[in-house]
């Protein structure tokens, strides 16, 4: 029997792959974020099983939104992936003001677009996920050794112990939930037009197999981590990163 996938930031990168991933193990996915022509042109690509709704995370109506829409469509939901996120500094340099405020504006920014995305999806789908569900929330290296700035390693290290939390909450149900840190993670709109070739070859050199990660990698540990085999393996953080950091 198919289960029932809902995928926040599906539309592009990670998010895709997870999708595409899910759906060549037989589930239905439904992915979603703010774009919604991205989002259409995205699940027609997917194919059969695929379907789209367009909702902003960051604010707790587009959480009820999705909500919503899997209760009313699916009776629940048995996997969320709440990949949608980003870094606001690369994203929205023009922004940058001086001083505290723009100190302020960064953090905020950030903690909006990489906690508070995935929070009011889970916490708006939580009375709805079945009870040998799985939720993955998606970190990153940056959470370990920070970003250089502070506000983007911040916002993905604060899933940590929501993760944490989560499990507790869920445990009693069957339900896991686990992190998915990657690593320098190729083909996604992540660094915009700001990545060098100096840059990429710094950061392929940092890992032991001496290749850049792509989204099929992350996607196969979420595929993985959603399967009913791995029904005991839950609070966890795990690291796809091909050993850039090793041994934390």
């Amino acid at each position: 029997m198919p289960r029932t996938a809902v995928i926040s930031g599906g539309g592009t990168g990670i998010g895709y792959a997870v999708a595409e991933r899910f759906l060549s193990g037989g589930d239905r996915v439904i992915i979603t974020g703010r774009r919604e022509d991205l989002l259409r042109a995205s699940a027609d690509k997917l194919g059969e099983g695929a379907a789209y709704l367009a909702a902003d995370l960051a604010e707790p109506e587009g959480g009820r939104r999705v909500a919503d829409f899997l209760a009313d469509q699916y009776g629940g939901v048995d996997i969320v992936a709440a990949c949608a996120g980003g870094n606001i500094e690369i994203q929205a340099p023009e922004k940058r003001e001086e001083g505290l405020e723009g100190v302020s504006w960064y953090w905020t920014e950030n903690l909006r677009l990489n906690v508070m995305t995935a929070v009011h999806l889970v916490e708006a789908v939580k009375p709805v996920i079945a009870d040998d569900g799985r939720v993955l929330l998606f970190s990153s290296i940056a959470a370990f050794r920070g970003s250089g700035t502070g506000s983007y390693a911040a916002s993905k290290a604060a899933l940590h112990p929501y993760a944490i939390d989560l499990s507790a909450q869920l445990g009693e149900r069957g339900a896991t939930a686990n992190v998915i840190a990657p690593g320098y993670i190729e083909a996604t709109e992540f660094f915009a037009d700001r990545m060098t070739e100096r840059r990429r070859d710094t950061l392929i050199a940092q890992t032991h197999d001496k290749r850049a990660g792509t989204p099929a990698d992350v996607a196969e540990l979420a595929h993985w981590l959603a399967a009913p085999a791995a029904g005991h393996i839950t609070a966890q953080i795990l690291q796809v990163n091909g050993g850039a950091l090793a041994g934390r």
